[in-house]
């Protein structure tokens, strides 16, 4: 099974019930420093946190005194600008006494669904965390319809954990895991403590949630643990109302754990290696042992560039006597590759005229 403790990078989504006050419409301080005592922890033990939140609109429509019943999209969408100024000062006053730097994000669905959108995140994420900072993720409903939104977090919250490459996502809720039925409606209900394979029955016992603030019922639960799980990342589903929620987690809390098919990094590899090559890049002798042992793809090594292709899709490498040995994505398109192979990194900048990044295939966005 699973564990926090081994994970290397976590992503943990936080549903508006447990952040939000169902009766004053407030943000529950005390709890929400509990978390960041947790977070601080995970974070000396060296691994990456990344949080989704919701609260955005729950925290406006209080400041705002908008009514607790659905609102129109106009209406939410002005919440949510009201909202999402106060949720990231509350995470950034709770995690900087832990000496933590919290960074805003905010992402649709286009975001994920347009490829140079999708990288664009990807690396100001990865980048975020390389520099120690803990991402706070939410949904852009300040300009979100329905036609550009995830509509959940818990699929939101799936889909940076696969953006990030995570071990664990974890979903702190309002129930505390998986059951056979909805356990407010259903005494008999079954927690299942492991879930190995999302079978047609599993989905099949997924129900409405119970929460007056989170939009999220079971069922958007079960779409996240298919996403995650898929591109190797383990997923559980806890109680997450008590203090101290990750920790009570890690000391044996009721929770459900959902296995991950593969690792992460296998399962992203393999993913680039069945994608439709849109171009070629033949490298040189040097390049090819540079690859084989690890490293990125420089410009300097590249010899030839074929193909119209753009930035994030996937092109065929070849070794010096046409052999291929992989394919990967390009973060560059196939004019900006032709202007800058052969070339230094450094010299990037002055034959673009914009500055570029150094490598023209990451090894991360690499299989060989």
């Amino acid at each position: 099974m699973a564990s926090l403790t081994d994970a290397k990078r976590i992503v943990i989504k936080i549903g508006s019930a447990l952040l939000v006050d169902r009766a004053s419409g407030r943000l529950r301080a005390g709890w929400l420093h509990s978390l960041a005592n947790d977070v601080a922890r995970l974070k000396a033990e060296g691994k990456d946190v990344v949080l989704v939140s919701s609260g955005s609109i729950a925290l406006g429509r209080e400041v705002l005194a908008l009514s607790r019943s659905d609102l129109p999209l106009e209406r939410s969408q002005a919440a949510a600008a009201v909202g999402q100024i106060r949720l990231a000062r509350a995470y950034e006053e709770a995690l900087a006494p832990h000496g933590i730097t919290t960074a805003q994000i905010l992402v649709t669905l286009e975001d994920s669904e347009d490829r140079r959108r999708y990288l664009n995140s990807r690396s100001t994420l990865e980048t975020l965390l390389g520099l120690g900072a803990v991402p706070i993720v939410n949904e852009n409903d300040t300009i979100a319809t329905d036609e550009i939104r995830y509509g959940d977090n818990d699929r939101l919250a799936a889909q940076m954990a696969v953006t990030v490459g995570a071990d664990v996502l974890v979903l702190l809720s309002d129930v505390d895991g998986f059951y056979s039925a909805n356990p407010a409606l259903d005494s008999d209900a079954v927690r299942y403590d492991q879930i190995d394979e999302i079978t047609p029955e599993i989905e099949a016992m997924a129900g409405d949630g119970i929460s007056g603030l989170s939009k999220g019922g079971m069922i958007t639960k079960i779409l996240a643990a298919k996403m995650a799980t898929a591109a190797g990342c383990a997923m559980v589903i806890t109680e997450g109302s008590p203090l101290n929620p990750l920790k009570t987690l890690e000391d044996g809390a009721a929770c459900t754990w959902f296995s991950a098919l593969d690792d992460p990094q296998v399962a992203r590899k393999r993913w680039i290696a069945a994608m439709k090559t849109r171009g070629v890049i033949t490298v040189d002798e040097g390049a090819a042992r540079a690859l084989e042992n690890g490293n990125s793809l420089l410009p300097a090594g590249v010899r030839h560039v074929e193909g119209d292709f753009g930035r994030g899709e996937p092109l065929a490498i070849l070794g010096p006597s046409g052999r291929k040995l992989g394919q990967g994505l390009s973060r560059y398109t196939g004019d900006e590759a032709r202007a800058i192979q052969g070339r230094q990194s450094a010299d990037i900048e002055a034959t673009l005229g914009y500055p570029g990044r150094a490598a023209l295939i990451h090894r991360d966005d690499m299989a060989l």
